[in-house]
């Protein structure tokens, strides 16, 4: 079949797909191209020589590259029938569908296999928004024995010069560290079997010119937009082709397809940037914004009481913490864990989800009617898919925990998992919180998730991560419609459950259990390269570390917390009066400045010392940025090199001034740079060339610049 090529455009973007290969191939996605001016002479361009020793045709690179046409890596598709056949399926073209509009360039294409008896639907869809590119894979049984599908993974080329990757490691109060590793011969792999989306595991990777930073190098990122098991891989053959290939890690026998039955692969999201990981980000960024679920009113600054009393609730202290709250700005104040039945530790209550009348004897209406009087929202925790063994819904409903009976299960923070791949299981989970809602104005739920999923398995048989995570996502969207204003945050042991699909009902993620600045500087600049600070729960913890011990001054707390979703968690009728105004001081500041915040272009600034860590958020229209300037540990030079702030109008002049936070200082020197007290104006051009020399500053310390421009 002579077929043309597809042409997905946007603004900043082509994608040029070849769908005579069977399973579509990807021939270039990158810098924009001109409509291609011969379909016939860029495929003799582009076709491979065929070379002694290897076969005499050459395996396209397709989306689903396939084994049996000769493809001898990772193939896209595994599975099999129950005698063995299907298990090397070779597709052929059948059907195109394209489409152009505003909002997106997009095309599906079916492709068959009826030997295998198997149908895939291969969806691209290029938003002009946000220059991002989604990809979706159905396959469908049309055999009349069962099919097990092993793994569903899509692929798509990197360019000769992808000599390097970018991934992110990490464990639980230590989230989103960068990894970087050359890509010569060989895979770097990112597989996760968690059963979330997991701390050390992240569903991201980029891949670019060797050497690629924040403003340099041609850089291209895949993300898996899924909330349960994942595959990430950026692959260099010897045959020379480079890929990155991304999707679900699908358990021994979590799929298997009867009749007519179909497999619905998570959205893959691809970005490009021929401007380093900045422009990536960007491309992340706009698409979330764009997403209709994204958050679109001002982000309330928010108190967590966890840190302030852990589970020793009484609606006097509480109140007087509401009051104190109330006084320095706090708009949204979370109980957290320690409400509910039974629950005095974490050893007990997790699945009965009502109020312990022992604790709150009139249920929460009078710190709801205490918290709303003072103006304030009232949000709640809740951990809806745990259960503890000591508990009512345990003990009456043993079968609905997530494990194979025949094996004493693997505790986790004494909990186990509930399975919510049942329908009853969901239904109760769901009155109970529902109830709780209705009863109370609540308009916020911290949603936590705090252990892995271990030999998960569906009512005590097969692998159930898979409906697990479907599961999840069915109740979410439930108590989403039934309860619309309701905001709900997810956490997972801080950043264990992080992903662009849980985000479809969810409004903002807890990054980390650590509110330590140092870590928080490394972690929230992990979580900057594929989300936006307004998703980024950042919050000003006491003095000394809940999860270091750590002694931090306040200026350096607010400092790393302003450039997030901004919050408090410290008792804070312990501070003092001063660190009460100073307090109330930085709050005050975040709200002026937290529509730039939260709408402009957030960015990484390169710099050459490793002590530093410098971002900011360049507003839209360049008429505006606010930027962060942090030493971590001590530098090695005694003066820093000059700090260069890129992303902003080349020609406009800007006005630049030292924002105090919390009555910081700037370090030790004799005489440090004249413009630190009578601010000092230059062009965007300037300022991204030349830079500004910093001041000497100790370890641990954030210099904030507020830049106007003119």
């Amino acid at each position: 079949m002579t077929v043309s090529l597809l042409h997905l455009t946007s603004d900043q973007l082509s994608v040029l797909i070849d769908p005579s290969t069977g399973v579509p191939t990807v021939l270039h996605w990158g810098a924009p191209l001109a409509d291609p001016s011969s379909d016939d002479a860029l495929r003799s361009a582009l076709a491979p020589p065929i070379v002694h020793g290897g076969l005499d045709s050459v395996a396209p690179l397709s989306l689903l590259p396939e084994h049996g046409s000769g493809y001898m890596d990772r193939p896209g598709i595994e599975g099999f029938r129950s005698d063995g056949s299907g298990w090397a399926p070779r597709f052929v073209l059948e059907q195109v569908s394209t489409g152009d509009d505003a909002d997106r360039s997009w095309a599906t294409v079916r492709s068959v296999d009826a030997n295998a008896g198997l149908v895939v639907d291969a969806e691209f869809e290029v938003n002009r928004a946000s220059d991002a590119l989604r990809t979706r894979v159905t396959v469908r049984n049309t055999g009349t024995s069962d099919y097990t599908l092993s793994a569903v993974r899509q692929t798509l080329p990197l360019p000769a010069d992808a000599r390097e990757a970018l991934t992110f490691s990490g464990r639980w109060g230590k989230e989103f560290i960068e990894v970087r590793q050359p890509l010569a011969t060989g895979s770097v792999v990112v597989e996760n079997r968690t059963g979330r989306t997991s701390h050390g595991r992240v569903p991201v990777a980029f891949a670019g010119t060797t050497g690629f930073s924040n403003d340099f190098g041609t850089v291209r990122a895949v993300h898996v937009e899924w909330s349960g098991n994942s595959f990430v891989a950026a692959d260099a053959s010897t045959d020379g082709r480079r890929s990155l290939q991304a999707g679900e890690l699908l358990l021994p026998g979590e799929v298997v397809l009867a009749a007519n039955e179909s497999y619905v692969s998570p959205w893959v999201c691809w970005a490009y940037s021929g401007f380093g990981t900045n422009g990536v980000s960007s491309t992340f960024h706009r698409e979330l914004r764009r997403r209709p679920n994204h958050p679109s009113v001002a982000r309330p600054v928010t108190l967590n009481i966890w840190e302030a009393v852990y589970f020793d609730h009484n609606i006097e202290r509480l109140s007087a913490l509401a009051d104190a709250a109330a006084s320095i700005g706090i708009e949204r104040f979370v109980v957290d864990d320690g409400w509910f039945h039974l629950r005095r530790n974490d050893h007990a209550g997790l699945g009965d989800w009502w109020v312990d009348p022992e604790v709150w004897p009139e249920g929460l209406q009078p710190i709801a009617d205490k918290v709303v009087s003072l103006g304030m929202e009232l949000g709640l925790w809740f951990e809806p898919e745990m259960v503890n063994p000591d508990s009512d819904l345990y003990r009456d409903h043993p079968d609905w925990v997530l494990v194979d009976p025949r094996y004493q299960p693997v505790m986790g923070r004494q909990q186990l998992v509930l399975d919510l791949g049942r329908g009853e299981v969901r239904d109760y989970l769901f009155e109970q919180i529902s109830a709780v809602l209705s009863a109370y104005p609540i308009s916020y739920v911290k949603w936590d998730h705090n252990r892995e999923l271990v030999q998960a398995s569906h009512e005590g048989t097969r692998a159930g991560v898979h409906r697990q995570t479907l599961g999840v996502y069915e109740l979410f969207a439930r108590i989403r419609a039934q309860h619309p204003g309701v905001e709900i945050e997810s956490c997972s042991s801080g950043g264990g459950r992080i992903d662009f699909k849980i985000l479809d009902w969810c409004h903002r993620f807890w990054v980390s259990d650590c509110i330590d600045p140092h870590e928080r500087q490394l972690i929230q600049r992990g979580f900057s390269h594929v989300f936006p600070p307004e998703l980024m729960g950042s919050h000003i913890a006491s003095e000394h570390s809940h999860t270091t011990r750590r002694k931090h001054s306040l200026a350096f707390r607010a400092a790393t917390a302003l450039f997030g979703h901004l919050g408090v968690e410290w008792n804070v009728l312990d501070a003092s009066p001063a660190d009460r105004k100073l307090l109330a001081a930085v709050i005050a500041v975040h709200k002026e400045l937290r529509s730039l915040l939260h709408t402009g272009d957030a960015r990484r600034f390169d710099h050459a010392n490793p002590a530093v860590v410098a971002h900011g958020v360049v507003a839209r229209d360049g008429s505006e940025a606010l930027v962060s300037f942090a030493t971590i540990t001590a530098p090695a030079s005694l003066v820093i090199e000059p700090f260069r702030i890129t992303g902003l109008d080349q020609e406009r002049l800007y006005t630049v001034s030292v924002i105090s936070l919390a009555g910081g200082t700037t370090g030790a020197a004799r005489k440090q740079p004249g413009w630190l007290e009578t601010g000092v104006t230059l062009s965007g051009r300037e300022l991204a060339l030349l830079g500004l020399q910093v001041p000497a500053l100790d370890p641990e310390q954030a210099l904030v610049l507020y830049l106007v421009g003119r």
